[in-house]
């Protein structure tokens, strides 16, 4: 199978880090084709930048073809209700495939994401999903997303200590990493803190795998019917 992920952000870089995510856990026969719009914001950090993503991710869906399922890897999930209303493959979200992950794996998990103005969209889509009740808290770290990508920073100790307040003060039991450049800590955090750390962007490819194995596709009635 293949299973097309798009990075809604402009930066390589990041991209790079998620194919290597996505082929770390995929299936020996899946091909990984990871892509990210070559206009647009080079980080998404709040409605704003999710707005500004929306036609390089459109752009990115037309331009590509073949694909068994799409991941998009935006921890915001942005973009994923329009993608699935142009096309019946499955098109997960990674912020919507770690939650579902870590509650099946824990009674409460937090979230520790970037910046505070990303924690109002997240909030939003728990509930959306139906899981607010699973999530302890959505707590910020204070990083910027591009912060994640300067091996100088300091980001993986301030994410650290947010996952060990979260611990302590939420009494998580599991931690979901918000955001798609976190996704080469999660091991070593899971092993640091002696807990489940759930990458929204492993647990997508997963996930898109198992769908496309049962053969289901996204609903073509109501709110995701094909555009008029």
């Amino acid at each position: 199978m293949q299973i097309l992920i798009i990075n809604p952000n402009t930066t390589a870089s990041m991209t790079e880090k998620i194919a290597a995510a996505a082929k770390s856990v995929a299936l020996y026969d899946t091909k990984i084709v990871a892509v990210n719009p070559e206009r647009g914001p080079a980080s998404i950090q709040g409605y704003y930048d999710e707005a500004l993503a929306l036609n390089g991710i459109m752009e990115q869906i037309e331009a590509h073809e073949g694909f068994d399922a799409v991941v998009l890897a935006c921890f915001d999930d942005t973009g994923l209700d329009a993608v699935r209303c142009l096309s019946d493959k499955p098109v997960l979200g990674i912020g919507e495939a770690a939650y579902h992950i870590a509650s099946m794996l824990s009674n409460k998990f937090s979230v520790v994401t970037t910046l505070a103005r990303s924690v109002p969209a997240l909030e939003h889509n728990l509930n959306r999903y139906g899981l607010a009740t699973r999530c302890a808290r959505v707590r910020s770290s204070d990083v910027a997303v591009l912060e994640l990508e300067d091996p100088k920073s300091n980001a993986r100790a301030m994410i650290s200590a947010e996952i060990a307040k979260a611990i302590k003060e939420d009494r998580a039991e599991a931690i979901v990493l918000g955001c798609a450049g976190m996704t080469d800590l999660a091991n070593a955090l899971s092993l640091e803190h002696g807990l489940p750390v759930i990458d929204g962007v492993v647990s997508a490819v997963g996930l898109c795998e198992t769908l496309v194995r049962l053969n289901v596709k996204t609903s073509r009635l109501g709110g995701y019917s094909p555009p008029l």
